[in-house]
C-alpha cells in the first residue's frame, strides 16, 4: 500500500470518527431533558377498570380430565430430541415410560445429577406440572437444560400421553 492509500483510509477513519461524536454532540444539545424529566404533555386514556377479564382457576385435576393424549404426543415431539419412551431405552434424558407415579431419579440405566437423585418422592401428575413448568426454577441443580412448557393445557397434555404409554 502506497502512502496516499494510507492517508486517504486514515483521512476517513479520522472523519468517520469525528461525524459521530459530532453527532452525539448535537443530540445531546437537542435532545436534553432538563429538571426531573417529566413528559411535557400527558395522553389521557379510558380507566382500565371494568375492562379486565375475570381469570377463571382451573384446578389440575380438571385439566387432566380434558387432556388430549394426540396433542400431548405432538407437543412431546419437543422432549423427543432428549428422551425415549420404549421401556428401558434412555436418550441424553431418561425413558419417561411409566414416568407417571414412578419414583423420582429411579429410572434404569441412567445416571441422575445429584439433584433429582437427592429429591425423593415419586412423580405425581402434580409434581410432573410443576417441573415442566420450568425445571431448573423447580429442581435447581438439574441437568435438564430445557426451558418449561408454559401453557397449562401443553404440560397436562403431555402427562396425559405419558401415562398412557404404560397402559
Amino acid at each position: 500500500m502506497d502512502t496516499m492509500t494510507l492517508t486517504k483510509v486514515t483521512a476517513a477513519v479520522c472523519g468517520a470518527l469525528l461525524v459521530l461524536l459530532l453527532g452525539k454532540w448535537a443530540a445531546e444539545a437537542l435532545y436534553q431533558v432538563e429538571g426531573d424529566g417529566e413528559a411535557g404533555y400527558v395522553i389521557a386514556t379510558e380507566s382500565a377498570e371494568g375492562t379486565q377479564e375475570e381469570v377463571v382457576e382451573v384446578s389440575l385435576e380438571e385439566l387432566m380430565a380434558s387432556a388430549d393424549i394426540a396433542k400431548g404426543a405432538k407437543t412431546y415431539k419437543k422432549c423427543a430430541a432428549c428422551h425415549k419412551v420404549a421401556d428401558g431405552v434412555n436418550g441424553v434424558g431418561p425413558s419417561l415410560y411409566g414416568i407417571v407415579d414412578r419414583a423420582i431419579g429411579s429410572g434404569a440405566g441412567f445416571d441422575y445429577s445429584g439433584a433429582m437423585s437427592g429429591k425423593g418422592g415419586d412423580w405425581t401428575v402434580a409434581e410432573l406440572d410443576a417441573f415442566l413448568t420450568k425445571p431448573k426454577a423447580y429442581l435447581p441443580g438439574t441437568t435438564m437444560s430445557f426451558s418449561g412448557l408454559k401453557k397449562a393445557t401443553d404440560r397436562v397434555n403431555v402427562i396425559a400421553y405419558l401415562d398412557s404409554l404404560d397402559d
